[in-house]
């Protein structure tokens, strides 16, 4: 899989905190037993209204946003139940980043596990993103995967923190397998020093 180091694209300014996956993904749209299909359910009580129109607020459904890459979030954002849904969903909208003051652990999990990047910045450089964008709708944000930076169209730089595992698992394209695969020879070197210690722990 193609390493990805950046992600530039615009960003469509959502501060909801607490926007749980339920809000994110709701119910109605699990039913299926493939992700096909789940763009169409993403945020859908947001984004339509009970006749099925779309909101004339809703930030997601102005023009001056069409073809966002980038999510900017609430506090607290993706908590609620673990649905990998919600997850897909964001992705198959468009979707390659979050930044948001804070995510759920769940979330966070599920979506570095399929490359949705995640940015946990301080609410006030969050804040500042939100304004520009609000401001000058269809900004391009520049997001640097290797040295953790984003970086706004007006000059503003942040910084944000990620684990080395799961800075690889986005970067090279990775799940939760494929990192553990990649320790493959580790781990059979372990078995094979742990069995000749205690051959009689091994099950023939």
């Amino acid at each position: 899989m193609k390493r990805l180091t950046t992600i530039e694209g615009s960003a469509v300014p959502l501060p909801i905190d607490n926007l749980d996956t339920d809000q994110i993904m709701p119910k109605q749209f699990l039913r299926i037993i493939d992700k096909a299909g789940l763009a169409d359910g993403l945020l859908y009580d947001l984004r339509f209204d009970e006749c099925a129109a779309p909101r004339a607020d809703c930030v997601l459904n102005k023009s001056a946003y069409a073809n966002a890459r980038i999510l900017l979030g609430g506090a607290n954002f993706g908590c609620g139940s673990s649905r990998e849904h919600a997850v897909w969903g964001l992705q198959q909208f468009g979707f390659d980043a979050v930044i948001a003051p804070s995510f759920a652990e769940i979330f966070y999990s599920n979506a570095m596990n399929n490359r949705l990047l995640l940015v946990q910045l301080e609410r006030d450089a969050v804040h500042a993103l939100v304004r520009e964008a609000t401001r000058t709708p269809g900004a391009s944000l520049l997001i640097d995967l290797e040295s953790q930076t984003v970086r706004s169209a007006s000059g503003s730089t942040y910084t944000y923190p990620i684990g080395a595992r799961h800075k690889r698992m986005v970067i090279d394209g990775m799940d939760a397998v494929d990192l553990t695969l990649a320790s493959l020879a580790d781990i059979e070197s372990f078995e094979r020093a742990h069995f000749t210690r205690h051959p009689w722990a091994q099950v023939m």
